[in-house]
């Protein structure tokens, strides 16, 4: 399976990589650095800006892929205006590109507590914006006629993997290691029957492809 990964610098994005790699897997990691091309885990570089990137540009990144999966942000630090053109806009452009390609299988990472957006004032500006990008995100790929997964994390951490989370349509807020996160794409990768579902998910008392199982629509 040839898997790419946008923002495939990022600590999920290399640890999906190494995870492809060490069963036998191509995995391709789009980055706007060219000086982390040698830090992707396995994975192939492509050096891409997705923020002034074409769809065309994009498209023939990922053409002749099996899956793809968004795992970009503009991470901690960046301001609202960055939010909205890494976390919304290259979300849109990287699954609109997948459709022009022909790359069905879609797996985009969002967040937990999306409707917390509408209160700047509790959890801040920056924030906000954030959780307004992430949900414009998901709004826009579940139009799209691609056979996708959205994944709402909770909060990351960089502890060791357990491999059980709780996974459902809707969990209480907790925390999950990155390294489960990780894990637990490469299954929704292989699970045609988590296609056109929303979960969320947090560490928990499951093993993760029995967690995957459980939430598999015939």
């Amino acid at each position: 399976m040839r898997v790419v990964i946008a923002g495939g610098h990022g600590k999920i994005a290399r640890k999906l990589s190494a995870l492809l790699v060490a069963r036998g897997d191509e995995a391709v990691g789009i980055i706007r650095n060219p000086d982390h091309a040698d830090d992707l885990s396995g994975a192939q570089p492509v050096v891409l800006d997705l923020e002034a990137a074409s769809v065309e540009d994009v498209a023939d990144a990922v053409r002749g892929a099996d899956a793809a999966v968004f795992a970009a942000g503009a991470g901690p630090g960046s301001g609202a205006a960055r939010k909205d053109t890494v976390d919304r806009a290259a979300a849109v452009l990287f699954a609109e590109a997948c459709e022009l390609a022909g790359v069905r299988r879609h797996v985009q990472i969002s967040a937990m507590g999306l409707e917390r957006a509408s209160q700047p004032d509790v959890v801040g500006e920056v924030f906000a914006a954030y959780l307004t990008a992430k949900a414009a995100a998901e709004e826009d790929l579940r139009s799209r006629d691609l056979d996708w997964t959205i994944l709402r994390p909770g909060r990351l951490t960089d502890d060791e993997p357990i491999g059980k989370v709780h996974l459902a349509e809707s969990v209480d807020y907790g925390t999950i290691p990155r390294a489960d996160v990780a894990a637990l794409l490469l299954e929704l990768l292989d699970e045609p029957g988590t296609t056109r579902q929303t979960l969320e998910v947090i560490s928990g008392d499951v093993a993760i492809p029995q967690a995957v199982a459980a939430v598999a629509r015939v």
